[in-house]
């Protein structure tokens, strides 16, 4: 019965994700999702995308600057830690760690590489084409032409890359018996 009482009293949790990393997170699944789905009208389109660029930024200042399991050293593994844990996984038997995965690690790196250069192209197409924004008149419209299907495509892997995500996060809530996505939530996670 005592046992019991301290498996699901609050001191049985512990805050993991600081308020930053959340609202970052849930801001930027948000923020993605409108750029993605509204490329009409344009400025709601144009604007996500700053709203998507300026979350990056920072989010790369608080990788360096943040809370533990917010920094970057504690979620940037060898690859053959990462190989590892995907193959215990897999097996329904991998490791559980307090902050991000070894795999979930590097999906933080490769969202946020890939949310960067889509961002860019999309500054490149939006500088060439309508003259406007940061890139106004550097970028000619023969260029911005070509950036666009660069950006479009950058997008869509985005999006795959999401739902891998997604599937990921559903997977390894299920090996852990953990509720992850209510962590992200909550901020907190079993001790």
């Amino acid at each position: 019965m005592m046992r019991e009482a301290v498996r699901h009293s609050p001191a049985a949790k512990v805050m993991v994700w600081d308020p930053f990393v959340r609202a970052f997170h849930w801001a930027l699944v948000v923020g993605f999702t409108v750029a993605y789905l509204f490329e009409e009208p344009h400025i709601v389109h144009v604007w996500a995308g700053y709203f998507v660029a300026g979350l990056i930024v920072a989010r790369v200042v608080w990788g360096f600057v943040g809370s533990k399991h917010a920094r970057f050293s504690d979620f940037i593994y060898r690859p053959s830690t990462v190989i590892g844990y995907l193959r215990d996984l897999v097996r329904m038997r991998g490791k559980r760690y307090l902050g991000h995965t070894p795999a979930g690690g590097y999906m933080v790196i490769l969202l946020l590489v890939m949310l960067a250069a889509t961002g860019i192209a999309g500054l490149i197409v939006y500088g060439g084409e309508e003259q406007a924004g940061p890139l106004a008149g550097m970028v000619s419209e023969a260029t911005a032409e070509q950036f666009e299907e660069v950006h479009e495509v950058l997008a869509n892997i985005t999006l795959a890359l999401v739902l891998i995500h997604i599937a990921a996060v559903l997977f390894a809530s299920h090996v852990h018996k953990e509720n992850l996505p209510r962590a992200m939530v909550t901020g907190k996670k079993r001790r």
